[in-house]
């Protein structure tokens, strides 16, 4: 599971074929242990919960870079290393 970007402390990370669980483009985003999922096209929680701070900044970084994102899910559901995206604090 490649680290794709990092920013106030979280991590955002995308599985290699990861579509059986919730069936469309997400990214898994991790701080200090708590982990959610969230929805590419909308930036929707699929799973898990972080706190409503870092909430905010994952859904404002998720609008900036829909574009990346989905072009490294495109990557990543093939099986191929997705690009490193830039996070808000760079």
């Amino acid at each position: 599971m490649p680290t794709i970007s990092m920013f106030y402390g979280i991590l955002i990370r995308m599985f290699f074929k990861d579509t059986d669980k919730h069936n469309l483009p997400h990214i898994h985003a991790d701080y200090q242990g708590q982990i959610a999922v969230y929805s590419i096209p909308d930036g929707k929680v699929l799973a898990g919960e972080l706190p409503p701070n870092k909430h905010k900044l994952i859904v404002a970084w998720i609008e900036i870079h829909r574009e990346d994102l989905l072009a490294d899910w495109e990557l990543a559901v093939y099986g191929s290393k997705p690009f490193p995206i830039k996070g808000l604090d760079q």
